[in-house]
């Protein structure tokens, strides 16, 4: 730049560095454009829709969050498996066992540990076959934290593509079908291989499995192992005694008791009929059905009835 030089004349820019003609004059135009494209920017940007950040896990219900057990990590159960009725909690106890006692109601899937003062600790329950098995009183004479899993001699047998490659025994663990405790039921000093104990599986209390004893979840059982002590009386109910003491029951949609009533039986069958239609709609539309599917109003998950064949559904010793 020419220092002191009149900058419209352009005689005093002579030899000095000049642009292009072609590229000079649309500078200001171009750069009012510019200036004017901002308030429209701004404003469709406040119109564009709110990029949605990815949720994390859904808050723990009291009572099921996360534990570091030792060395093992148990996750926090999914509150979608916890409405309510499914939860761990202390209730007005109406039976004739005494304090101390442990009372398992395979019908209504529920066990209580009596405390004594009126009250019992309810907790929810998986059946598998061999919990239907016995009946009456026992004792728990064995206790066993990450307890070991081993198949019987004919569990092998019969299956030795599964069970071989544990015939030695599995370790306690997070794979091992007994969960983080055991109660081992004993009657007349012998082992009546009927097993409380814990399970990785919590999508499957509450409902009648296809092998196992009793299961609940590892929180829960991590809570009744602390109460019951060695020689602590079990007592399994009879059907009748179930009825007499709960009442009529009802499996809802997704295979968990309940208490029976019309309105609760109409509800039910209201949650089956939506979720086939929106497993016909998945089906039409050629896409896997999903796991699970929330039905607005539902206490709990309304599930597929297939659920994939686990190493936690397996017969146990």
């Amino acid at each position: 730049m020419l220092f002191g030089a009149n900058l419209l004349d352009p005689r005093a820019t002579k030899g000095a560095f000049q642009p292009d003609a072609q590229c000079a004059e649309p500078v200001l135009p171009s750069l009012l454009i510019r200036f004017a494209a901002v308030p429209l920017m701004l404003a469709l940007a406040a119109c564009a829709p709110a990029v949605k950040e990815p949720e994390g896990p859904p808050p723990p219900v009291p009572g099921y969050e996360a534990i570091q057990d030792g060395e093992f990590h148990i996750n926090q159960v999914d509150p979608h498996y916890l409405p309510e009725h499914m939860r761990r909690q202390l209730v007005p106890w109406n039976g004739p066992q005494g304090a101390g006692s442990i009372v398992v109601d395979t019908h209504s899937r529920r066990l209580y540990y009596v405390m004594g003062d009126g009250t019992a600790m309810r907790y929810a329950i998986a059946v598998g076959r061999e919990g239907l098995g016995f009946q009456g009183d026992g004792t728990i004479q064995r206790k066993q934290e990450w307890p070991s899993w081993t198949p019987t001699a004919n569990m092998v047998r019969s299956r030795p593509d599964l069970y071989a490659a544990y015939a030695g025994g599995l370790p306690g663990g997070l794979m091992n079908p007994l969960g983080a405790r055991a109660l081992y039921l004993y009657r007349g000093g012998r082992d009546t291989m009927f097993r409380i104990h814990g399970t990785q599986e919590n999508s499957s209390i509450g409902r009648a499995t296809s092998a196992g004893c009793i299961r609940l979840f590892n929180q829960d059982i991590i809570d009744l192992f602390g109460r019951a002590d060695y020689g602590t009386r079990v007592h399994v109910r009879s059907a009748a005694e179930s009825l007499a003491l709960e009442g009529p029951m009802i499996e809802d949609e997704n295979g968990r008791m309940m208490p029976y009533s019309p309105e609760a039986a109409a509800a039910i069958e209201e949650r089956r009929l939506a979720k086939a239609e929106a497993e016909r709609e998945a089906l039409l539309e050629g896409q896997p059905l999903p796991e699970a599917t929330v039905v607005p109003g539902t206490a709990g998950m309304v599930e597929t009835p297939t659920q994939p064949v686990s190493y936690f559904d397996r017969p146990m010793q």
